[in-house]
């Protein structure tokens, strides 16, 4: 098997659609495939042909998007450190994809989806029935 976090291997608009659609939808809510193919597109825009990123180029409402798709596994985060010329220490932050989950959420099957809501019954319930007297 190939290794999914090679650079040969390409993120495209329509995997990474279906994994953020996948990852974020409910059992009462499914995210419409036309809003997460405009959500992927949007973060792809920003890796162009890489997989990584330097976060100081977000905007505050893109940063928020990136940390949602973080809490999903399609993003990760990682750092250098480096000494400047005055000896402070300075701190560069990245965003990178995080292929192997993105085609492991993209790919789910019917029967894990099933299996994965199971496990969230409490999902399920009205909110009405939470309110105690």
């Amino acid at each position: 098997m190939e290794d999914l976090e090679s650079p040969e291997i390409v993120i495209t608009i329509d995997v990474l659609a279906r994994a953020i659609q996948n990852g974020l939808s409910r059992p009462r809510r499914k995210l419409s495939l036309e809003e997460a193919k405009m959500t992927a597109e949007h973060i792809l825009n920003f890796f162009g042909y890489g997989d990584r990123i330097i976060d100081n180029m977000l905007e505050p409402e893109d940063r928020d998007t990136f940390y949602l798709l973080e809490d999903l596994g399609l993003l990760r985060t990682e750092r250098e450190e480096t000494t400047l010329w005055d000896g402070r220490e300075w701190r560069i932050h990245y965003w990178l994809l995080n292929k192997e989950r993105i085609f492991s959420l993209a790919y789910k099957t019917e029967e894990e989806e099933r299996e994965e809501s199971e496990e969230n019954i409490y999902d399920e319930l009205p909110e009405d029935i939470w309110i105690h007297s």
